[in-house]
């Protein structure tokens, strides 16, 4: 595992933070830490960058413990929070970053390293304003420019933390674009976000905290619900020929055992109609489709839906509260 965490917790006299966090990242995943506002998120990403001290627990990073520096050795962050020197140009702060970074002088002013800083700056989308002052910058520019800084060692593990928070629909593309192309080339990459839908368009796993404990974590399919996993999941059917007959003649062919899974959710007076049902797996699904041709209907489309990460962000966190007014 890339990042591993047993118990680990931090909390700021005995209060905030998080607690209790046992969490595994696989290797060349994008993985999405999820959770409202004061969750603990922040708090756990800075324990993995080793800028925290957890409590108690403890966890590794690239197979080295929390905090050693064998374990930052191969690790780009961008934390959420930062800012660059505005008299320096983007060539300057890379420069500088690789000396923090342990590169020695000799190598820094290489034709290699000029070669791949460029390169690190044409990936971000900056290669034009690489002799620019950074205090000119916008603030989405200088994200891009905090993430060129968090590649810039080429890392084996990335941690962003809200890395497109600053940017316009255009860069979000763009940064998700490259997110993707790192994944690709075997770069795990754990992102710290409240853009949903960025989850559902990168994330191979998620993890939602919330008052500072872990309430799931696995597989982004299998949080959402997929009949394949043996999960239930909504089915959608598209038929035809539906009459306002069908249903009774349809719960009657079943046994009477349709009204606890299937659904109506639309009808229209040309006889197309719209139902869902609560299955477990294919077969289940299989059986339904099998049973509106018998009844005579057109089957037009039959397929699982699409979770929605938005309703179980919101599902999750309304279960949480309802819990804490009990």
């Amino acid at each position: 595992m890339m990042i591993d965490t047993a118990e680990l917790t931090k909390t700021y006299n005995g209060r905030g933070g998080c607690r209790g966090i046992t969490l595994q990242v696989p290797e060349g995943s994008i993985f999405g830490l999820l959770g409202p506002n004061g969750a603990g998120k922040s708090t756990f990403v800075k324990m993995l960058a080793g800028l925290h001290r957890p409590d108690s627990g403890g966890g590794t990073v690239l197979g080295h413990p929390l905090g050693r520096p064998e374990a930052r050795r191969k690790l780009g962050y961008l934390p959420e929070l930062f800012r660059f020197q505005d008299w320096l140009t983007p060539v300057e702060v890379l420069r500088f970053h690789a000396q923090l970074g342990g590169l020695q002088p000799r190598e820094i002013r290489g034709a290699a390293f000029r070669s791949w800083m460029r390169d690190t700056l044409e990936l971000v989308g900056l290669a034009e304003a690489a002799d620019r002052r950074v205090g000119g910058f916008s603030k989405g520019m200088q994200q891009r420019l905090g993430l060129a800084s968090a590649l810039l060692l080429d890392p084996e593990l990335v941690i962003l933390d809200e890395p497109a928070s600053a940017l316009d629909p255009i860069g979000r593309y763009e940064i998700r674009s490259l997110l993707k192309r790192l994944r690709e080339k075997g770069v795990t990459v754990f992102l710290n976000t409240h853009l949903l839908e960025d989850v559902e368009d990168l994330c191979d796993e998620a993890a939602f905290l919330y008052g500072g404990e872990l309430l799931a974590a696995g597989p982004l399919h299998k949080l959402l619900g997929s009949a394949e996993d043996g999960n239930a999941a909504n089915w959608r059917f598209r038929l035809g020929g539906w009459l306002p007959e069908s249903w009774a003649e349809l719960n009657e062919s079943a046994g009477g055992a349709l009204s606890s899974m299937l659904r109506l959710e639309e009808s229209g007076p040309d006889g197309d109609a719209v139902l869902t049902a609560r299955v477990t797996d294919r077969e289940q699904a299989g059986y339904l489709c099998s049973l509106f041709i018998r009844s005579g209907l057109t089957l037009y489309e039959s397929g699982p839906e699409k979770g929605s990460l938005e309703a179980w962000f919101l599902r999750m966190a309304q279960s949480r509260q309802g819990g804490d007014r009990s």
